[in-house]
């Protein structure tokens, strides 16, 4: 059975990734409006009500703000690590089905199994996710300040990487951001910057992989061009290759085989 993929919409405006395998359909966070959430939905073909749960990976808004309506208002179950949890119950407690995750322990959705690991960011217990259905496996990381050997280790061998490059180095030193926030971003409980996330594809196994999305760019302090230069070099490949997800259009559906 084929594994696809889409974005809604990835950056610090709202983020939202859907993962379908067979009948089973996850969305993997949901930082839009409930009216935005249907609207990017129909753009895939896709209604609120076709989904089977949410996954959510921490809770800072642009990831978690509009969770807490789409899953009261259809009924979706809910998946996050404790943690999050504890920073968000004010809003979860609408939530009509919570299912905690262990970062540690996989679980599974319908006909796709998920692999949780921890991430370094400023979050309460983040974590990113492995999406597999039989030998297809597709990987994410956004949202980490550094890679861990941990990082590199689950994700190697995925077929397809949703990969942060959230910022250029010499972009954000230069940028508009006040001092506090320029640390904060490049420190080490931020987001990657380019050259980290080409460093990230150095350490994996990279031998399956066959889609590679460069996500979650800042509009201030990144470029698409940018962040296709740095992957495509350490890939080894045209830069067109690689795909960049955006904040209003997130990407297309892409399939792995």
């Amino acid at each position: 059975m084929p594994l696809r993929f889409a974005s809604i919409g990835s950056g610090s405006e709202g983020n939202g990734l859907v993962v379908e395998s067979g009948t089973t359909r996850v969305l993997m966070d949901c930082g839009f409006s409930l009216a935005e959430t249907r609207a990017r939905l129909a753009r895939l073909g896709l209604a609120p009500e076709d989904l089977d749960a949410v996954l959510v990976t921490h809770e800072h808004g642009d990831h978690i703000g509009g969770v807490a309506r789409l899953a009261a208002k259809y009924e979706l179950p809910v998946w996050c690590t404790h943690g999050t949890w504890i920073n968000w119950r004010a809003q979860a407690d609408v939530v009509p089905w919570l299912e905690m995750i262990d970062p540690h322990r996989p679980f599974s959705v319908g006909e796709l199994e998920i692999q949780p690991f921890a991430v370094p960011h400023d979050a309460r217990e983040p974590v990113q996710f492995v999406f597999r259905a039989g030998r297809r496996k597709l990987g994410v990381l956004t949202d980490a300040g550094h890679v861990t050997p941990h990082i590199a280790a689950s994700l190697g061998g995925v077929q397809a990487l949703v990969l942060e490059c959230n910022h250029d180095a010499g972009m954000l030193a230069a940028g508009p951001y006040p001092p506090a926030l320029k640390k904060r971003v490049g420190g080490n409980y931020g987001h990657l910057e380019n050259r980290q996330a080409a460093a990230l594809l150095k350490q994996m196994d990279v031998s399956r992989l066959r889609h590679v999305i460069a996500a979650h760019l800042s509009q201030k302090n990144n470029t698409p061009a940018l962040a296709r230069q740095a992957l495509a070099e350490e890939l080894d490949c045209e830069a067109e290759w690689i795909e960049v997800a955006c904040q209003d259009g997130g990407f297309g559906w892409r399939a792995i085989d």
